[in-house]
């Protein structure tokens, strides 16, 4: 048996979701498991979902109470990781996403994005509110005035944009969104076959 090279996870996500949250927290576990890399893709999901004619499962009452009462503290119990319902969603995720653009290649990348992640889906802040966004960052011990300036840096702000655009590009409608070789992977629920991938190339 030959040994081949980590596969290559992109994620596409926005912190705003719900399921975007559950797949990140899912693909620590498989980045632990698997040793494969994850690259991170800020998008902006109202803009997949402008660009797409697509919407949020919110927008049918129904489908929303069933996705947030039943189905994701489903996924949530079999992947063994914290959920809860935010009262504040949906949440405007401009600063946090120009947040995430700025500190992708850093080395507090990895603090932010689980700080951000773990205030609105788990401990249920409104982080539309940047007076909780600064006291997410502080208690994390991140520089907060500079994170906090960074997200009005017009290059980052651009970025963010461009982010959003080639991802309508590469056929995107939503978030969370996983490619592997290629090959896409939409929705958290989605990530057993991402896993089956890693699965058979271990085995080559």
């Amino acid at each position: 048996m030959t040994k081949t090279n980590p596969k290559t996870i992109e994620f596409y996500f926005d912190v705003g979701s719900p399921t975007a949250y559950l797949a990140y927290k899912r693909l620590q576990q498989l980045k632990a498991q698997y040793n494969c890399i994850i690259i991170y893709k800020p998008v902006l999901l109202g803009g997949l979902f402008k660009a797409s004619g697509n919407s949020s499962p919110v927008t049918v009452p129904a489908k929303g109470r069933y996705m947030m009462m039943d189905d994701l503290p489903r996924f949530a119990k079999l992947y063994d990781v914290p959920l809860n319902n935010n009262p504040h969603f949906p949440i405007n995720t401009l600063n946090l996403m120009r947040g995430a653009v700025a500190a992708l290649h850093t080395d507090y990348f990895d603090t932010y994005l689980d700080a951000i992640f773990s205030a609105i889906w788990v401990e249920s802040k409104n982080m539309g509110d940047l007076d909780i966004v600064a006291e997410v960052l502080t208690d994390a011990n991140l520089n907060t005035a500079a994170i906090l300036t960074s997200t009005q840096d017009s290059e980052v702000k651009t970025a963010l944009i461009t982010n959003t655009e080639k991802a309508v590009e590469k056929g995107l409608f939503g978030a969370p969104t996983m490619f592997v070789d290629n090959e896409m992977f939409f929705g958290q629920d989605r990530l057993q076959f991402v896993e089956l991938t890693l699965q058979q190339s271990n085995k080559k």
